[in-house]
Parts: C-alpha cells; sequence; structure tokens
C-alpha cells in the first residue's frame, strides 16, 4: 500500500513546525520530513510527533550564506569545517526528533573537484551518523530550480556513493528533479533501487500539487510499489496560493 510522508519545508508552512506536524497527521500522513527546523526547539517538535506517533523521516544540513545565495557548503573550497559543522548540528538536531536521515547539502560551484570534496565531508558524516544510529541522504537536484548545483544527475550520485563506500549513505530519489534533468523514471529508479533510502516528488514541471503535469504520479506510485519500495513516499510540493489543506484531493485515494 503506497503511503506519504508530508514535506514541512513546503506545507502548512503558515503554521509552526509543531503545529504543521498535528495538520499533516489529521490529513492521513504516516510520516513528515524537514528542510531546515532549526529556528524551532527541537522539544516542542518531539512533543508534536510524540502526541501523533508520526516520525520524522530527514532534515537538511543548513546551506550557509543563504543572502549569498549558497545551498550547502560541503563542495565549496576551504569550507569543510563548517560543512562537518553543519553535519554535527543536524545529528544533533535528528537526535533530539528521532529523524532518520541528514541530508547533506553539497554547494554550488563549478569545479571538477568539487564531487570529491563532498564525497570527503560525507565520509565524515557518515561516520557520525552510523555512530549515532541513523543515515545520510543526498539528492541530486535539477538544473532548473538549482543552477549550478554541484550534484545534479542520478549517475554522479552514484560516482559519489561509491567514492564514499560507507553502508550509511543513502540517495534521495526525488521524482520531480530527476524528471526534470534525465526523465527514464523507472527505469533510472529500479538501476539504483538498492541505494535508495528516500523517494520524493511533486508535479513536473512547475512543481506543484501531484494532481496534473506531463508525469503520471499514480502510475509511478504503482510502478515502485511494483517493484517492492515500500516505504512513505515524500510530498514535496508548492501548494501555491492555496492553503495545503485545500490542496490534498490528490491524496484521497490512498486513505
Amino acid at each position: 500500500m503506497t503511503r506519504f510522508s508530508a514535506n514541512l519545508g513546503f506545507l502548512w508552512t503558515d503554521r509552526s513546525l509543531p503545529d504543521a506536524v498535528r495538520a499533516a497527521a489529521d490529513a492521513g500522513f504516516v510520516a513528515v520530513e524537514l528542510h531546515w527546523p532549526y529556528t524551532t526547539d527541537p522539544r516542542d517538535l518531539a512533543a508534536a510527533l510524540n502526541e501523533t506517533g508520526l516520525p520524522c523521516l530527514s532534515l537538511n544540513t543548513v546551506r550557509g550564506d543563504v543572502a549569498a545565495g549558497e545551498f550547502g557548503m560541503a563542495v565549496l573550497p576551504g569550507r569543510a569545517d563548517e560543512a562537518r559543522d553543519s553535519v554535527t548540528r543536524a545529528l544533533d538536531y535528528a537526535a533530539a526528533i528521532d529523524a532518520r536521515f541528514v541530508q547533506v547539502m553539497a554547494g554550488k560551484i563549478d569545479d571538477p573537484d568539487a564531487l570529491a570534496r563532498f564525497a570527503d565531508v560525507l565520509s565524515f558524516a557518515c561516520e557520525a551518523a552510523a555512530q549515532a544510529g541513523r543515515e545520510v541522504l543526498i539528492e541530486p537536484l535539477n538544473r532548473h530550480d538549482a543552477p549550478g548545483y554541484a550534484l545534479s544527475t542520478i549517475g554522479q550520485a552514484m560516482d559519489v556513493i561509491a567514492a564514499v563506500g560507507h553502508p550509511a549513505l543513502r540517495l534521495n530519489f526525488d521524482i520531480y528533479h530527476v524528471a526534470r534533468t534525465e526523465g527514464d523514471l523507472i527505469t533510472r529508479f529500479a538501476a539504483v533501487q538498492d541505494k535508495i533510502g528516500h523517494v520524493q516528488f511533486a508535479a513536473v514541471p512547475d512543481r506543484g500539487v501531484p494532481d496534473h503535469g506531463e508525469v503520471d504520479l499514480p502510475w509511478v506510485f504503482q510502478q515502485l510499489e511494483t517493484l517492492g519500495y515500500d516505504a512513505p513516499l515524500g510530498a514535496e510540493y508548492k501548494p501555491g496560493d492555496q492553503p495545503t489543506g485545500d490542496t490534498l484531493g490528490w491524496l484521497a485515494p490512498y486513505l
């Protein structure tokens, strides 16, 4: 049975994170995931998670200097210590709310050595995560939404995973990003399924409500189920001008 996680980086952003967790539970989601929750006291968030019984699947490391356009620090020359500190901070927060994954943000740079620097930071992240009983995600981002991001294809991600060689490192297969960059979703998914830790989705190409677009998402969900993938799928879409609750018609057939 296909089940879904609510990405609270995009959904119910008009509420506090604890209240967004409660809204996700009321709507029928079985888990939540986060972007950058660090301004919320983790004790308040943990209380909401415990109250609803929803697990938190993941959160991201901080982006760096957002005003300067940074989107991660791990690939930036001379920023490895900051990147490692961001991993430690994320793992500490993950421990406080019992999140399974920390997703390490790579960063934006055009440099042939960028992914080697990423692998170095990820080696640190994987060792630290394994000691804490958690895992690490990396996610290729498409060139339209994140121009210049150092990790943009499944092939690059698999090369990094191979270079790090740690079982704690997993791939976040985002249907939206892969569709916009590479296509051939099911073939690509099946080829790397043993390395996938999480799956996300949104309508293609507008990243909107998953009830329209050029990708038949219900068909994709069925194919993933047929392939044996049974973890919650992350609804990481932008509701637009509508309240999140008004965008959930797509979810009703799965409840």
